[in-house]
């Protein structure tokens, strides 16, 4: 699978608001910490953003790279050898 390049959201584009991130159920489930990142879907863009430091501008993903992202997930592509 090729890399694509990441595109970081300026503050003018932020279309992102606070209140449509959400954390994973799963976050600090194993190790008692709750930090983790978190993802808001708004209309065709995806952010991801660090829960430790709410005040950088987010990831911007498409919803086709995301979709490649989670697809790539579950087939394993990811996995720590």
């Amino acid at each position: 699978m090729k890399s694509k390049s990441v595109n970081k959201v300026s503050a003018s584009e932020n279309t992102f608001p606070d209140a449509a991130f959400r954390k994973s159920s799963m976050s600090g489930r194993f190790d008692g910490n709750s930090n983790c990142v978190e993802v808001a879907i708004v209309a065709d863009a995806i952010g991801v953003r660090d829960s430790k430091d709410r005040t950088q501008s987010p990831l911007r993903f498409s919803r086709s790279e995301w979709i490649a992202f989670i697809k790539g997930v579950k087939a394993g592509e990811f996995d720590v050898q």
